[in-house]
């Protein structure tokens, strides 16, 4: 059974997620995801002690684990590699479009607004890249893709992924990512055909 501190701590953690993909990991203040959250004030330093920066972790993590969980059920439903990333970014796609371009990666916004001033925030987003390359990895290496290419080439797939909600969320329209979608499954289609492996 889920405890009430759980709960609040979960909340908090969901709310700081939520901001840092609105407004940025600066302007995401505690006092706001306090209120935000419905949470009491003593709350935050309860679940964590070294406040926002332990907050802002738990958020790039919860982050991670949701993203890598997308990239699990596409590759569960999908018949293909190709296939499965294809659906991991429309799915992407419309989380973005129907937040009216509001949400984001927040990995991304944490990584380049603290990289260069917490080395533990830069960890925990280094940490949930590679929670989302892993399994793209194993995915293409399932298909026939050799372990250092696999490796290599879900590093571009995430790379042109997270690039491309960038520049969704500033054009305020989905096709950066329809188009990311159609290069990378082309990507992926050739490789594995290339390799002989599965389509």
């Amino acid at each position: 059974m889920t405890s009430k501190g759980d709960l609040t701590k979960a909340r908090l953690t969901e709310t700081m997620l939520e901001l840092i993909q609105i407004q940025g990991y600066s302007g995401s203040g505690l006092n706001a995801v306090i209120e935000r959250a419905a949470a009491p004030r003593g709350s935050v330093y309860f679940h964590f002690p070294d406040g926002k920066e332990g907050l802002g972790v738990a958020a790039v993590e919860l982050a991670s684990r949701q993203f890598e969980e997308l990239i699990k059920q596409a590759a569960d439903a999908a018949g293909s590699a190709a296939e499965a990333v294809r659906m991991a970014i429309d799915t992407l796609a419309t989380i973005v479009s129907e937040s009216g371009f509001q949400l984001g990666c927040p990995v991304s916004v944490v990584t380049l607004e603290m990289g260069a001033d917490s080395e533990r925030l830069r960890q925990a987003c280094a940490r949930a890249f590679e929670s989302w390359i892993e399994p793209t990895a194993a995915l293409l290496e399932a298909n026939g893709v050799s372990r250092g290419e696999a490796r290599s080439l879900a590093t571009v797939i995430v790379s042109m992924t997270e690039g491309a909600v960038i520049v969704a969320r500033a054009l305020q329209d989905t096709q950066p990512l329809v188009a990311a979608a159609d290069s990378v499954a082309g990507l992926i289609e050739q490789r594995c055909a290339a390799t002989g492996g599965a389509r």
